[in-house]
């Protein structure tokens, strides 16, 4: 299948659940309803015309205004590969662990849990593994995080 007749697929098979945006550099970029995600991710990794069986990667972005979660899925079968983001509320923010779906998730979703704060629903194992135990200064992927001995550098362009 190629990128076209993917986004073609994509495009027609999950109207309403994913939206092409504009911005995918080298793969295709869809956004999808939080409240929907799990669901949705699963019906990927079920569907036999795209079978996205592996999670690539799972990261934040904290935008100061919200936190946007990217998830890289790719295609071990069909050599495919998309990106899907979500958009989260900075306060309160939190989605449904896609762990049950691609076991991979569990590393991936306590990093963000750790260093965001973003609450993971469903996940089997929250605790800190890159952090001390008795840490308690914060999420230091946040923008607005700073710490004692932390030195803030200038945005670029200030």
């Amino acid at each position: 299948m190629t990128k076209d007749e993917l986004k073609a697929y994509i495009s027609g098979r999950y109207a309403g659940r994913l939206t092409l945006l504009d911005s995918g550099r080298y793969d295709l970029l869809f956004a999808a309803d939080p409240s929907d995600f799990k669901e949705l991710a699963r019906a990927l990794y079920l569907d036999e015309q795209v079978k996205f069986d592996y999670l690539l990667n799972l990261g934040g972005i904290d935008t100061k205004e919200r936190f946007e979660v990217i998830y890289n899925l790719g295609s071990i079968a069909k050599n495919l590969r998309i990106d899907i983001k979500l958009s989260l509320p900075y306060d309160n923010a939190e989605v449904d662990s896609v762990q049950e779906i691609w076991p991979g998730a569990n590393w991936f979703e306590r990093e963000m849990w750790e260093l965001y704060g973003i609450h993971i629903r469903g996940h089997n194992n929250l605790k800190r593994f890159l952090l001390p135990d008795d840490w308690d200064q914060g999420h230091p992927m946040r923008k607005d995080w700073s710490a004692p001995d932390f030195i803030k550098l200038p945005e670029p362009g200030a």
